[in-house]
C-alpha cells in the first residue's frame, strides 16, 4: 500500500512540469478512435464528482502503468454497456503523466477499445484533491467513487465484474 501511495506521489509530482492540454468536448463518448484525450484540473473534474440529478456515477481512477488497474478496466467497460440504458454513467478518470497522453494512453484505449469515457487529471496538488474526493483515500489506485443523489461510497481497491455489479445494484434499490 505504502508503494502503491509512493508510485502515485512521483506521478503527480512529475504532473507539476507537464503543460497542460485543452478540453476537447465534455466527457460524452469518447470513440476508441480518438486521437485528443480532455485534460481536466480538479476544480474542473469537481462537479463530475457532484451532480445531483437521476443519474448513478461509477468514477474510476486509474493509469495504465498500474497493473491491477488494467485488469480491471474490463469490468467497467462491461458495466458501461450493461447499465448505461439504466442512467448509470461511467467514467474512467485517467492519472496517466500528461506528456504520455498520445503516446501511451491513446493507443492503449485504441488496443483495449474502450467506450467509456475517459478524461486525464492534471492536477499536482494532490494533497487537497485526494482528500477531497474521499478523507480516507490513501491516493493508491485504483479506486472508484460510486455515487447518485442519495448515497455516495469510495472505494480504494480493485474490483472484478460481479463485485463491481452487486455495489452498483446497492445504488440502484429504489
Amino acid at each position: 500500500m505504502k508503494t502503491k501511495f509512493i508510485i502515485f506521489t512521483v506521478v503527480l509530482v512529475a504532473l507539476f512540469s507537464c503543460e497542460k492540454k485543452s478540453k476537447k468536448d465534455k466527457i460524452k463518448n469518447q470513440p476508441t478512435t480518438k486521437t485528443e484525450i480532455a485534460t481536466y484540473t480538479y476544480n474542473e473534474l469537481k462537479p463530475l464528482l457532484e451532480k445531483n440529478d437521476n443519474k448513478t456515477y461509477v468514477i474510476n481512477f486509474w493509469a495504465t502503468w498500474c497493473a491491477p488497474c488494467v485488469k480491471e478496466l474490463p469490468a467497467f467497460e462491461k458495466l458501461n454497456e450493461n447499465f448505461s440504458s439504466k442512467n448509470v454513467e461511467v467514467l474512467l478518470v485517467s492519472l496517466d503523466f500528461p506528456n504520455h497522453i498520445e503516446s501511451k494512453l491513446i493507443p492503449f484505449l485504441k488496443k483495449k477499445k474502450l467506450n467509456s469515457n475517459v478524461i486525464v487529471l492534471n492536477d499536482i496538488d494532490e494533497d487537497t484533491w485526494i482528500k477531497a474526493i474521499d478523507a480516507n483515500w490513501t491516493g493508491a489506485i485504483p479506486a472508484t467513487l460510486i455515487y447518485n443523489k442519495t448515497k455516495r461510497k469510495f472505494y480504494e481497491q480493485s474490483f472484478d465484474y460481479q463485485t463491481l455489479e452487486n455495489e452498483l445494484k446497492t445504488f440502484l434499490k429504489p
